[in-house]
């Protein structure tokens, strides 16, 4: 089984895919950000990196689709390919960072491996206002992500929801970060894993389309 967590940058996605990978058993699978050649340099220059960037995440997480899908284990990933590509890939082309050429050559490299990739069989979205993702890049305080942009941000914010709401065709549980604190509130944890165990193992599972 795959289980993909979803959202944007700042909105708890490793922390609740180390979680849940502890409270299930389940093994987690993490972006590859600290060894990334590419990441720092992208933040300060975003429109001389974005295309490097972009091909080296969709290489990654292709290889990692296809390790899932050989495991024969549940796993727990933060960030799938599919928001890669609809979120962040998107989100460049459109701010005009990566060119229409090299979009096109981008997109038709993701639609040969789509087809052999499977959707996750659920993915937990993650959605947080502006201020709550700012509050968490000031928290932990790498320096490259406390250059980034507000107006970055919130276009990736925007084709989040038009992702989730829009092109992602699977199954998807949304869960608001804005009010609640599931690292250190045992009970807001639980209110995540209560609707996770529903969906996944209930009997009558939610109808969340």
């Amino acid at each position: 089984m795959h289980i993909a967590i979803a959202g944007n940058i700042g909105s708890g996605k490793t922390t609740l895919t180390r979680m849940l990978a502890r409270h299930y058993g389940w093994e987690p699978r993490y972006e590859k950000v600290v060894d990334n050649p590419y990441l720092e340099d992208y933040y300060k220059d975003i429109r001389r990196w974005s295309f490097n960037l972009e091909v080296f995440f969709l290489k990654e997480r292709f290889r990692d689709i296809l390790e899932i899908s050989k495991s024969g284990k549940t796993v727990v990933q933060d960030r799938s390919i599919f928001e890669g590509v609809y979120v962040f890939a998107r989100n460049n082309h459109e701010q005009h960072t990566i060119s229409d050429l090299d979009f096109e050559t981008y997109m038709e490299l993701f639609e040969q491996m789509l087809s052999v990739v499977r959707m996750p069989d659920l993915m937990i979205y993650l959605r947080a206002s502006i201020e709550h993702l700012v509050a968490n890049i000031q928290k932990r305080g790498r320096d490259y992500e406390l250059a980034i942009q507000l107006d970055y941000l919130k276009g990736l914010n925007r084709r989040y929801e038009e992702f989730i709401t829009k092109d992602y065709k699977g199954r998807v549980l949304v869960i608001d970060v804005n009010d609640i604190d599931f690292e250190s509130n045992a009970e807001h944890f639980r209110s995540i894993t209560d609707k996770i165990d529903q969906i996944l193992f209930g009997l009558f599972p939610l109808n969340i389309v």
